[in-house]
């Protein structure tokens, strides 16, 4: 989680001081990534069936399914709390104002470069920590396993954003649960394709399919009203 967070103010680095486009340095840093990863595993894969996991340590069931249901929930519910706390202070509230206008912080004295940096540690440090997680889960560590991830991520944020809006919520927690109910809801329209027999090949495009007609749709009626 550290070494997330360090990477999360090296992409915002990037970003503030040599004003290159936010996609960009994440991109840049990414790539660089890569190798420091392969250096430090030494190969490509590394199987981890024999080292003691958080799922073997915090077991409370018989069954795994059960344990990593509760660690995953767990997790889900304490870094959930953390991060609607953290953003309901006035230090969060800078934040969200920064990504809302940053014209408007800058005028109210808000360092924005600082807040972008700020943000971008929290977001890697819980990329980070998902990382440490998954790789226990599957029992072992892949130089590609995280590839894809971030269309995942976008479009179980857009999906939650689409659904904030629909409904109209402001209360943070709520907005929190939003999003992860799109994550689920991203997983779901991938269960339901497989179940269906759809072929394997054409899963990406149903889920890019998906995510266009959430997103999209919604802004089509708003132009026509």
């Amino acid at each position: 989680m550290v070494a997330g967070a360090l990477d999360g103010v090296l992409t915002g680095l990037v970003h503030t001081r040599f004003k290159i486009d936010a996609l960009l340095a994440g991109i840049l840093v990414m790539t660089g990534l890569y190798s420091v990863n392969l250096s430090i595993l030494g190969r490509s894969n590394i199987p981890l069936i024999n080292v003691e996991t958080i799922f073997k340590a915090l077991a409370l069931f018989e069954k795994p399914i059960y344990n990593e249901l509760f660690i995953g929930l767990l997790f889900l519910v304490v870094l959930s709390g953390l991060l609607a706390y953290v953003l309901r202070t006035d230090f969060g509230i800078a934040m969200r104002a920064t990504g809302n206008s940053e014209s408007m912080t800058r005028a109210l004295g808000i360092n924005n470069d600082r807040m972008k940096i700020i943000g971008l540690a929290i977001a890697n440090t819980l990329t980070a920590l998902s990382g440490f997680l998954v790789a226990q889960y599957q029992n072992f560590t892949d130089i590609n396993m995280g590839i894809g991830i971030v269309l995942v991520g976008l479009g179980s944020v857009l999906i939650g954003d689409a659904l904030i809006k629909w409904i109209g919520i402001r209360n943070i927690w709520l907005q929190l649960a939003m999003v992860m109910a799109g994550c689920i809801l991203f997983q779901l329209v991938l269960a339901v394709a497989l179940s269906l027999g759809v072929n394997p090949n054409l899963l990406k495009l149903i889920t890019a399919v998906f995510v266009l007609a959430i997103v999209g749709i919604p802004r089509l009626l708003r132009k026509k009203v």
